[in-house]
């Protein structure tokens, strides 16, 4: 083979991998990109204290993991692929290592981008951030696993719970089935639940009875149509509206009585 010919071979060779590559490429791009797609479709992720709204906070998010290193618990990672939640972001399993309430939150400030609020933790009345005012989550117990119901004296997420007569408290009532017992009964107010986890980690039963969803998950919205009439800051709102006045127009309708044309047509 001439050298010529082996600088064509080389040519040919070198253009056959590159050809190869683009594929490869174009191929995990396709792959990769359906990843994100899914990842970012989970309704189900627990994000840190101070997070903005879910769409909001995937569009702040810059993925630096400052929040994450900020954590002393290492309750906070951020999502690889596999884990259904848009990569990159800060998110936490309650189950595994739940969020232990920091009083100083030190997880919010170092966020550059404003994904992770201060703010956020602040209420109507008060002038400082609390750990207490976040809302990561809200806890739903499941009566049909939870051995309290069952007449089993367990108050483990009642204990766990930070919050304590707050967030959880117990309920009391007859056991029938014994005629000598009480149910205690665990019982949780949204007012105060801050999605920690710290219940969902403390439940007993193999897979917890009580678990920690998004707020709008479970919240519900019962619509701004709907007035507390007892309450009379939520009835103020009626104030607000507008009368409406209907016009009618009742000239077509007239005109239509008064047409008698039709009534001195020939019948074929």
């Amino acid at each position: 083979m001439t050298s010529s010919e082996k600088a064509m071979a080389t040519r040919r060779d070198v253009l056959k991998k590159l050809f190869t590559g683009a594929g490869y490429i174009s191929v995990g791009g396709i792959a990769w990109g359906g990843l994100l797609k899914d990842a970012k479709s989970n309704p189900l992720i627990l994000r840190p204290p101070g997070a903005l709204a879910e769409d909001d906070f995937i569009k702040a998010c810059i993925k630096c993991g400052l929040c994450v290193e900020a954590c002393p618990y290492d309750t906070l990672k951020l999502a690889p692929a596999e884990d259904a939640v848009a990569v990159g972001t800060p998110y936490f399993k309650a189950r595994e290592i739940p969020c232990y309430m920091c009083p100083d939150v030190p997880c919010v400030p170092p966020c550059p981008s404003g994904a992770l609020d201060m703010k956020l933790l602040i209420k109507d009345s008060e002038t400082e951030p609390s750990i207490n005012n976040a809302t990561m989550g809200l806890a739903v117990l499941n009566k049909e696993t939870c051995v309290a119901f069952w007449g089993i004296q367990c108050d483990a997420c009642y204990r766990a719970c930070p919050l304590l007569n707050e967030a959880i408290s117990i309920v009391t009532t007859r056991n029938e089935r014994t005629g000598k017992h009480a149910y205690l009964i665990p019982d949780v107010n949204a007012d105060y639940c801050t999605g920690c986890g710290l219940c969902e980690h403390a439940c007993i039963t193999e897979i917890p009875a009580i678990k920690v969803f998004p707020r709008d998950m479970v919240m519900g919205q019962n619509g701004s149509h709907y007035v507390k009439g007892w309450d009379k800051a939520d009835e103020s709102r009626m104030n607000d509206l507008k009368k409406q006045e209907t016009k009618y127009d009742n000239s077509a309708a007239l005109d239509y009585l008064n047409n008698s044309d039709d009534l001195f047509e020939d019948e074929e």
